[in-house]
């Protein structure tokens, strides 16, 4: 007998942005190398993808790696770059036949040729698709992010207001969250989508990230479900 489909929420956020925590953490419980902890980490994310796709998300933004993450020790981050590309050859094809939209947010310039070069494909392979955006958060920095908007606007030297503040920020067409998802226990925001989550609700879960899968998603989205908005008001 097949299974019969979960119920879907009754209210879905149309953003969402997940600040993907504990891959080191996991790693240790499971007596093996943090490089390891990643991989599981980087496949951990296309159950999540596709319960969004279930679920009628239309922007999925995730946390994969920081601008203060280049302190790490440097094994960990040969590791890490390495994990991106074998994350895209792996994902590419799929992403693309289930009409998921791929884009990187954040600096690139530090980043190897060779991973620009598949960043850069993958961007290109999904351009045209459009059931869901997947937004991956690369040498990402909130507070960068708003010190190189305000920079580039004294340049510009153009009159402020909020709309036009927004335009230059890196990815001005990313729907700011509806709701921020953080896994391992942690509760603070580290640094993601300062400027966007300004109303964003949060969910704070223990589970380490290689651990969340879609029943974690689908709780947070139904915690979600559960809240009123107010934006201020009443």
């Amino acid at each position: 007998m097949s299974a019969r489909p979960k119920p879907v929420p009754a209210e879905i956020p149309q953003a969402v942005a997940i600040v993907m925590d504990g891959n080191g953490r996991w790693a240790a419980s499971h007596s093996v190398s943090v490089a390891e902890g990643h991989r599981a980490g980087s496949r951990a994310l296309r159950p999540v993808v596709e319960t969004a796709l279930d679920l009628g998300v239309g922007s999925l933004a995730v946390y994969a790696f920081s601008t203060e993450n280049w302190t790490r020790p440097v094994g960990e981050v040969e590791a890490l770059m390495d994990i991106f590309g074998e994350t895209i050859d792996r994902e590419l094809g799929d992403l693309a036949a289930q009409g998921v939209r791929t884009r990187f947010v954040g600096r690139r310039d530090r980043a190897p040729d060779w991973l620009r070069a598949k960043m850069a494909e993958l961007e290109a392979a999904t351009a045209d698709k459009s059931r869901l955006s997947l937004w991956i958060a690369f040498d990402y920095g909130g507070r960068a992010e708003l010190v190189e908007a305000a920079r580039r606007i004294a340049e510009d030297g153009v009159d402020v207001d909020e709309a036009t503040f927004a335009q230059y920020l890196y990815a001005p067409d990313m729907p700011d969250p509806d709701l921020v998802i953080r896994t391992s226990g942690e509760l603070r925001v580290s640094n993601f989508l300062l400027w966007q989550s300004a109303y964003a609700e949060f969910v704070f879960t223990e589970t380490l990230w290689p651990d969340f899968g879609p029943d974690e998603f689908r709780a947070a989205i139904e915690d979600y479900a559960s809240r009123r908005r107010r934006f201020g008001g009443r």
